[in-house]
């Protein structure tokens, strides 16, 4: 894979399921270089039996059917970019998101028998999630609100013509969003239109004067009322109440967390009730048959600060009224997340991480928990119907493919043991044809006797390669089997890729995640040196005498921390580093807890594990990559490094994006991402040429 195949990257959706079981509805998104943006549209995918698309000579699918009984994921609908597919309950509509160039996405419902869709929405600032109420009448979703005057909710004030912004909170903006306190999201409940009723038309004006417009959209009800963000929607079984997260406000050194609200739909509106939760963080709710309340929720501990390496967990209330949450996962072993499933028969679907995969889990009421898919694939979404779970996953030789799990009872998980996984879809073919390269995995025992897991990529033919080290960010992320483009592009060049999970890393407990708190730059420096030395004594293809080192966000702290520690690399690539702890804080849109707990408040904590601290060791030449509107570490991080850097003599060099944030490398705009890629390959080809 090149810089140039960005488009033939193809990402699927959590899978909408049909009621009747025997397709599915997910959307496929790409990035595109000539409209320089992510589009993509709307699939129908059977799932019994079916054969693979064909791929034709340009590298797009081909929309015939091969041959066979079982026709080809065929386009449903072809909007600029149409996202977050749902069935209705009775399987009649699909809901969905479609944005159009340069707009916010709007909600839209579509009849499955056929005919166009219907636009349901006209928010200013858009639709970012929702959901269908369990008789199908209505929907929830969610939209930002923007104060008067703000966001262009007046004609004519643009942005530095607002009024001032009073700020007395820990948190005033978030990454990739900006300012969120002057546009707080709220919940909302809209009537689904008659979609096979006549289309509005606006009337003309006559001799009497214009015409009154007449609405286009059906008026929404706003049913949350606190000006916090609100998240995580969960229509109560009778469709009498919604659940929501309510925001909550962060006291000094807090994690930002929030409060389960159920609010009545029937009735005048208003009131609510909150559901106590205790120390728990809720991230993700749903109502099952029952009317039990399942809470995947991190604990924080009892003053709200520990979260490093804190695994989520399921909680489960019977009565969510007036019962305490019982934890259903053990968060000490298991790293679940995502949104839980309620299933017909009890208990949930669930998502579990674990070395370097992810898989779909079935959690009981008893807290049994039964492993419903196997090997080396990282399941992104999954969706029930009919009695079929599909899933949407990658794995080594895909970036987003639909899977049928091949279990008779899996979607009702009454069955044991772990259940195979059909793949009904290829939409990851014209990207294999391109070129991929599938990694090795390797268990590497570091200098205390701790194991080290990764992977070790290295291009076809013989001889020795020049050697890269990539270090992931987060540090509570890990590397998956997943197809990965940075590696297929590296790869390409000529470089072997050495990557793992060192201590500090998710998906292998805990304990292994918190070995690095206020204690960053030992035991994680340990773990990745003593992998590219094991990678290298493993492999004769790699070159040890001709290595670089790159990595991003926390990656990019590890980086500068190696560097001014050992001077092996030839060179480095520092991007959206977190580099300089005691400025971060006060300025990241986590400033006020991350750095707290990651390496301590005292000064001499932060500076015993500051980059920017030792940069004065650095002797490797680095090239520092940051984006202009990263606010999870603010391009201060980067500059202060890189003028550092200047300062002492290194070879450096600042390479800064316009208009990114710190998701650029995996959903900047596509020129951009493309540009990055060739920046980071010229620095190698100048720094570790390749032969």
């Amino acid at each position: 894979m090149q810089a140039a195949d960005l488009p033939l990257v193809r990402t699927v959706s959590r899978p909408a399921v049909h009621p009747d079981g025997t397709w599915a509805v997910v959307s496929v998104t790409r990035p595109d270089l000539d409209a320089d943006a992510t589009v993509g549209q709307l699939w129908r995918v059977p799932l019994a039996a079916a054969t693979m698309p064909a791929v034709t000579p340009s590298g797009d699918l081909a929309l015939a059917a091969p041959t066979g009984r079982t026709p080809a994921p065929r386009r449903l609908t072809r909007g600029f970019r149409d996202t977050e597919p749902r069935f209705s309950p009775d399987g009649a509509l699909v809901a969905f998101l479609r944005a159009e160039p340069q707009a916010a996405p709007q909600l839209w419902v579509l009849p499955v028998g056929g005919g166009e869709a219907v636009q349901i929405t006209e928010r200013q600032l858009g639709v970012t999630d929702f959901r269908w109420s369990p008789d199908g009448t209505r929907l929830a979703f969610l939209s930002r609100e923007p104060e008067p005057g703000r966001y262009g909710s007046v004609e004519g004030i643009a942005p530095a013509a607002e009024e001032p912004r009073r700020i007395t909170s820990w948190s005033w903006t978030r990454n990739g969003l900006g300012y969120h306190r002057d546009r707080p999201q709220h919940a909302y409940v809209v009537d689904v239109p008659d979609v096979a009723a006549e289309p509005v038309v606006q009337p003309v004006a006559t001799p009497q004067g214009p015409a009154e417009p007449r609405p286009a959209v059906p008026e929404p009800r706003r049913v949350t009322t606190h000006d916090v963000d609100h998240s995580a929607l969960a229509f109560t079984p009778d469709g009498a109440a919604l659940g929501v997260v309510a925001a909550r406000e962060q006291g000094p050194g807090q994690v930002g967390t929030g409060t389960v609200r159920v609010l009545p739909l029937t009735g005048s509106g208003g009131g609510g009730s909150d559901v106590d939760l205790g120390t728990l963080g809720p991230q993700a709710i749903a109502f099952g048959a029952g009317g039990e309340l399942y809470v995947v929720a991190q604990d924080l501990g009892p003053e709200g600060k520990d979260f490093v390496a804190r695994n989520a967990a399921l909680y489960v209330l019977s009565a969510w009224a007036d019962q305490q949450p019982r934890r259903l996962t053990d968060p000490e072993t298991q790293t679940v997340g995502g949104e839980p499933l309620p299933l017909d028969d009890g208990g949930v679907l669930l998502a579990l991480e674990t070395r370097g995969t992810q898989h779909v889990v079935h959690v009981a009421d008893d807290g049994v928990t039964t492993q419903l898919t196997s090997g080396d694939v990282v399941v992104s979404g999954f969706g029930v119907g009919g009695g079929t779970l599909a899933v949407s996953y990658a794995d080594p030789g895909t970036y987003g493919e639909v899977g049928v799990v091949e279990a008779g009872a899996a979607a009702s998980a009454s069955a044991t043991g772990e259940g195979g996984l059909r793949r009904v879809t290829d939409f990851s073919a014209p990207l294999r044809a391109a070129g991929v390269v599938t990694p090795k995995e390797l268990v590497v025992t570091g200098r205390d006797g701790y194991p080290v897991h990764g992977w070790v990529a290295v291009p076809e033919g013989t001889g020795q390669h020049p050697t890269l080290l990539m270090i992931h960010g987060g540090p509570y992320a890990s590397y998956t089997t997943a197809l990965f483009d940075e590696t297929q592009v590296l790869v390409d060049a000529g470089y072997a890729v050495v990557y793992c999970n060192p201590r500090g890393s998710a998906g292998y407990g805990q304990a292994h995640g918190r070995a690095i708190r206020q204690a960053m730059g030992t035991v994680d420096l340990h773990d990745v040196l003593d992998f590219l030395d094991g990678a290298v004594a493993a492999d004769g293809r790699l070159d040890g005498s001709r290595v670089g080192v790159l990595g991003g966000s926390y990656g990019g702290y590890l980086t500068a921390w190696t560097i001014a520690h050992d001077h092996r690399f030839a060179g480095a690539i520092v991007e959206r580093g977190f580099l300089d702890p005691e400025v971060f804080f006060g300025t990241s849109d986590i400033g006020s807890f991350f750095g707290l707990e990651y390496v301590g408040e005292t000064p001499e904590q932060v500076a015993a594990q500051s980059p920017q601290a030792v940069v004065g060791q650095v002797r490797t030449p680095t090239l520092v990559l940051h984006s202009e509107l990263d606010l999870r570490c603010p391009l201060s991080q980067a500059e202060r490094y890189y003028s550092a850097l200047k300062r002492n003599g290194v070879d450096t060099e600042l390479v800064v994006f316009p208009g990114e944030n710190h998701e650029l490398s995996r959903s900047g705009r596509p020129r951009h991402r493309k540009q990055r890629f060739e920046v980071i390959l010229d620095w190698w080809q100048r720094h570790l040429p390749v032969g």
